[in-house]
């Protein structure tokens, strides 16, 4: 702006000085023209006026010339200045292109868990924590008595079990394995204790999107009160196939969901061997780092 300002004003000097120019030309014959032939009333003006001082027809016109040329000078010194300055600018921004870059880069989703962005499957460094917690709805079913309700919560660490397996197929996804903690209370038909370990292999699908769905099976140890007519000791083998969802709402946090079924006994160690069967629901929160 300041330098379209600058040429304007230049051009502005320009058209003065062409114009002062022609008026001192066209003035050159006429004061001649007067000075050939004056006029009676001329000359007693001339006569009348002697006693003052009249400034020279040279050094009139080189006043005038001084000043309109001193604002050129001006406009060109501004001219010049403007166009430092926008040098000056595009210096800046230049160096300052590289710097700004990891800047941007800082305000990217951090995919340090991702393989290939947020869906995209998990790099085979990543670990989960989670912890969750819900109901398991006792069957008198599969050889049970009895329908044995419980209030559980659970606590699981997992790492990834090598890369994305199955690029370009539907099944694309990684493989996970877990080491689950989990214990709680049977509050129906009667109140007793449980706890147990299991250990899992999960696999988690690549969506490409923030849902990640898995399927899990873990096979572990169980410890309870509960015992006749179903159970008749206080140690137990636990059976989990399940099925589960994650709902990413950060890059490393995710809501998580699962609906697993649950088998406890003995194996056949001490009788009675009937079992417990449960429908197990769990909701809770998993961060992967």
């Amino acid at each position: 702006m300041n330098a379209l300002l600058a040429q304007d004003q230049l051009a502005q000097c320009s058209d003065s000085r062409l114009h002062l120019m022609g008026g001192i030309l066209n003035q050159g014959p006429n004061r001649a023209t007067s000075a050939t032939k004056p006029s009676p009333s001329s000359l007693s003006v001339e006569i009348h006026e002697a006693p003052f001082y009249q400034p020279s027809t040279s050094l009139t016109i080189a006043t005038k010339m001084r000043n309109s040329i001193t604002p050129c000078f001006l406009a060109a010194w501004a001219a010049t200045l403007a166009c430092s300055n926008g040098a000056g600018l595009l210096s800046q921004s230049a160096a300052a292109g590289p710097l700004s870059a990891p800047a941007i880069e800082s305000q990217k989703p951090d995919t340090a868990i991702w393989q290939d962005g947020i869906g995209e499957g998990f790099r085979s460094t990543v670990h989960t924590v989670n912890v969750e917690v819900g109901v398991a709805t006792g069957m008198a079913a599969f050889g049970s008595r009895q329908a044995h309700d419980f209030a559980l919560t659970s606590v699981s660490y997992g790492h990834m079990w090598g890369p994305v397996l199955g690029e370009g197929h539907w099944y694309r996804g990684n493989v996970e394995w877990r080491a689950e903690l989990f214990g709680g209370g049977q509050y129906r038909p009667d109140r007793d204790w449980v706890i147990g370990l299991t250990p899992h292999l999960r696999y988690d699908f690549a969506t490409g999107t923030r849902w990640i769905p898995f399927v899990d099976g873990g096979a572990g140890v169980t410890a309870t009160g509960i015992g006749h007519p179903d159970l008749s000791g206080t140690f137990e083998f636990n059976l989990q196939p399940g099925v589960g969802m994650h709902w990413f709402v950060r890059d490393n946090f995710a809501l998580t969901g699962e609906v697993k079924y649950m088998h406890m006994s003995c194996a056949g160690m001490n009788h009675p061997n009937l079992g417990l069967n449960d429908v197990i629901g769990l909701i809770g929160v998993t961060w992967l780092f």
